[in-house]
């Protein structure tokens, strides 16, 4: 394990091949290179080219993961990036998905988990992926935020998207968080799966998370409703009378500062949000639109409840991006990414004194 001194390690899984992933992955990671760490997952040769073809002068230095594992990370300085050689199984072209590759990708998530809990790294950030790859390839996936859960036997962990409302904004100054009571999930199959017992866990990982990786001291978290209007007292649904509003209250019972619920349509004001550290949304597509909206290219998707630290863009592979060459891609999002798991680490060591 390194020294708390030193600057923290945090693995990139650099994503679908064929999309923006790699490019933004080598940018970033150079560009954060004084204050991290980055320690690049992927194809060690594909790399070399990519950041070759990006800028000549970014030095990858590759190592293998048997070498990672006999003898840990080593100790590189800021002139160049580690690369963790995970090979892809058939050649990349840009813009254009191969199957081949899908199994290669899930590689670098378990390589980024094992090396967490190895200590290896502080914290894992992943670049965007594609699901219909993988699924191609025969392995079931619906997601990063569903995979590292099951890699890493967690029951129950919580999708949440942060970002900053304008460009001028401190980087660690998130206007807006929105997590998620469900994720992957059809529309039809949402009402069902919000409990009180699944609200009540929800909510004590978005109040431990943030207590201990954000350094919250006492957060206040407001919560939508499900329907519109929050229900209208019942006659437009009554989840919010019968399950939503009673988590909160066996919540608020426990200590923890939360409140509602609101309607959705009119919560996200600055009026409302003010003094808030987190918004639950019911829903992928309740909370997500508003959050994309106001910061797309500044957000940050980050995972809670894991025994480790994850952050991720806030955007796909844009595979159409990748087809038309380097140096189509902004990088903004990936180097939040890294900033926030940087700012995550500080947190959860403060946390642990």
């Amino acid at each position: 394990m390194r020294q708390a001194s030193t600057r923290p390690a945090i693995a990139i899984t650099t994503g679908e091949p064929a999309g923006i992933g790699p490019e933004i992955s080598i940018r970033a990671a150079w560009a954060m290179r004084a204050q991290v760490n980055c320690v690049l997952l992927g194809d060690a040769a594909f790399l070399a080219l990519t950041a070759s073809l990006i800028d000549p002068a970014i030095e990858l230095a590759a190592l293998s993961v048997q070498a990672l594992r006999n003898g840990g990370l080593p100790q590189f300085g800021p002139s160049r990036i580690c690369v963790i050689d995970v090979p892809l199984g058939a050649h990349v072209v840009p813009g254009v998905l191969d199957p081949a590759n899908g199994r290669a990708v899930l590689a670098t998530l378990d390589l980024a988990v094992e090396g967490a809990r190895a200590g290896w790294f502080d914290a894992m950030v992943t670049a965007p992926l594609q699901k219909s790859t993988i699924n191609d390839a025969g392995v079931a996936f619906s997601g990063h935020t569903e995979y590292l859960a099951e890699q890493t036997a967690t029951a129950q962990v919580v999708m949440m998207l942060a970002g900053e409302t304008s460009p001028d904004s401190a980087p660690d100054n998130y206007a807006l968080r929105v997590a998620l009571a469900t994720t992957h999930l059809p529309l039809k199959d949402v009402p069902a799966a919000i409990t009180r017992e699944g609200l009540a866990r929800v909510i004590d990982i978005i109040h431990h998370d943030l207590k201990t990786k954000f350094g919250i001291a006492e957060p206040r978290i407001l919560v939508t409703g499900l329907n519109p209007h929050a229900g209208e007292n019942g006659y437009l649904g009554r989840e919010e009378i019968d399950t939503i509003a009673p988590a909160l209250e066996q919540a608020r019972a426990r200590g923890i500062d939360a409140r509602g619920p609101y309607p959705a349509d009119t919560l996200f004001q600055p009026k409302y949000l003010a003094g808030a550290d987190c918004v639950l949304a019911m829903y992928h597509d309740q909370g997500l639109p508003v959050l994309k909206y106001a910061t797309f290219g500044r957000g940050v998707n980050i995972t809670l409840g894991l025994p480790l630290i994850r952050t991720s863009v806030d955007h796909g592979t844009a595979l159409d991006l990748a087809g038309a060459g380097l140096g189509q891609a902004d990088c903004g999002s990936m180097e939040q990414a890294i900033r926030t798991a940087l700012q995550m680490v500080s947190a959860q060591r403060a946390s642990q004194c």
